[in-house]
């Protein structure tokens, strides 16, 4: 029995890509949505370039989706990539862990274009998908913290077991879900090689620190 194709909401981090990898069982995942701001240089959720965002889906072999928006427009401009997709495309991913108001946003996203919201993660242990996220062989790393909980020597790092004693430590919720850290994936078993970056220096953006990832050799991805 063939699978029901599906898209997935793509920030480029790790809860979507363990979201991915869930749901590939039950579902034939071929597009990926990503909202960008409004000059299109940065992703709205991870700041980061689109370049990067290509090269993972060229990794993933799928056709990749984008709007341009502020945040205020967020909601408009994702409904409007979603009626974008194509009609064989009945179900869309989404990477939500904890809050039922997220899942209720990605819920009445989906309506609006008569699809189907699946939340492989929702209501997982953030512990446990960090775990499994590490033990999988994903590799991901840190690009943004919300500087108040994290400071910048926590960017650039790759997430690993032993940044959990540290995360309790410091009150920080093993999966980011108080917005306390943003990462970027470079590898995955279903992607078809690595994708390299190499880094910048880090900044300050309002209260947040963030670092820069630039695509190595963004000519091989063309």
């Amino acid at each position: 029995m063939s699978r029901p194709k599906a898209a997935i909401s793509w920030s480029g981090g790790k809860d979507s890509c363990a979201a991915l990898m869930r749901a590939q069982r039950d579902f034939d995942v071929v597009a990926m949505v990503t909202m960008f701001d409004e000059s299109g240089g940065r992703s709205r959720s991870h700041g980061l370039r689109p370049e990067i965002l290509e090269a993972q889906g060229e990794r993933l072999g799928m056709r990749t989706f984008v709007s341009r928006c502020s945040w205020a427009t967020y909601d408009e401009a994702f409904a409007d990539a979603l009626l974008r997709l194509p009609a064989n495309i009945t179900h869309v991913v989404f990477g939500d862990i904890l809050y039922d108001e997220h899942r209720a946003w990605a819920e009445a996203m989906c309506r609006r274009s008569q699809r189907v919201a699946v939340e492989p993660l929702f209501g997982a242990s953030t512990e446990r998908l960090f775990v499994e996220w590490v033990a999988g062989g994903g590799e991901a790393t840190i690009v943004t913290t919300r500087a108040e909980r994290l400071d910048r020597s926590w960017l650039g790092r790759r997430l690993s077991l032993d940044m959990l004693e540290d995360f309790g430590r410091l009150g920080v919720d093993p999966c980011g879900e108080q917005g306390e850290y943003h990462t970027v994936v470079t590898r995955c078993g279903m992607f078809r090689g690595p994708v390299m970056l190499e880094w910048g220096e880090p900044v300050r953006v309002s209260d947040c620190w963030a670092l820069d990832a630039v695509l190595v050799n963004p000519a091989l991805d063309r």
